[in-house]
């Protein structure tokens, strides 16, 4: 059972309509529907999805997904995504909670989905772990994320945004995270990923460097399969 008693862990309420506007755009500018069909596609079971936003990845589960639990802590981009999830084909339950404290039991996922969500999580490590606790070992973690990339100019202004005015105005978003290294050290074994620049075409800014890619809870202490590569 998901508790319903957890309160507004996060409140942005300007950047969170900013965002509202500026992700449908993408969908279509940015080719990012395209990005969300190929992070969803082949997932079954039960999928909570960490940080889900408006709801855009709603419409791109595929039908053998019996259930999503769509956690979102900020109140305006839940309200977004309930509405996303009265369209949505495969059922989705919007539910209030932070990475950091997830309100569901351990071991009920089949799969963890991250999409745009670690890079303005408080406690990374924690979250991950947290996204270990609710998963079934050999349980499948799906993630489209941005982080550190570039060269040495590039990740150091990464940085320095990162100490002064991007997590202000963004919605506390870092980056110069590394989402794939954080996975591995959280005790996920990786598997295929694939760096990309978001938009393929255009200028090159500091939030365009992103990572889709798959992992997974190990079935036990020993490792189950090879670790995958990022190259």
């Amino acid at each position: 059972m998901v508790s319903r008693s957890a309160r507004d862990a996060v409140r942005h309420p300007v950047f969170a309509r900013y965002y509202a506007r500026v992700s449908v755009a993408a969908e279509s500018r940015l080719g990012m529907a395209g990005i969300r069909r190929r992070l969803l596609t082949g997932l079954s079971g039960r999928v909570i999805e960490i940080g889900a936003g408006n709801g855009l990845n709603f419409a791109h589960y595929p039908d053998t997904v019996a259930e999503v639990v769509a956690i979102e802590p900020e109140r305006l981009l839940r309200q977004r995504a309930v509405e996303a999830a009265l369209r949505s084909a495969v059922p989705v339950d919007v539910v209030p909670g932070c990475a950091e404290a997830l309100p569901v039991k351990s071991e009920a996922f089949d799969a963890v989905v991250f999409s745009l969500v670690l890079c303005s999580v408080r406690d990374l490590p924690r979250a991950l772990a947290e996204a270990r606790r609710v998963l079934r070992p050999g349980g499948e973690v799906r993630f489209f994320e941005h982080g550190r990339g570039g060269g040495r100019a590039m990740t150091l202004t990464q940085r320095v945004l990162d100490r002064t005015v991007w997590p202000l105005l963004a919605g506390g978003c870092h980056l110069s995270r590394e989402p794939v290294a954080a996975l591995r050290d959280a005790g996920f074994e990786l598997g295929p990923c694939r760096r990309m620049l978001v938009p393929e075409k255009g200028p090159v800014l500091p939030a365009s460097y992103c990572v889709l890619g798959t992992a997974w809870r190990p079935l036990s202490a020993g490792r189950d399969r090879p670790d995958g590569t990022c190259p």
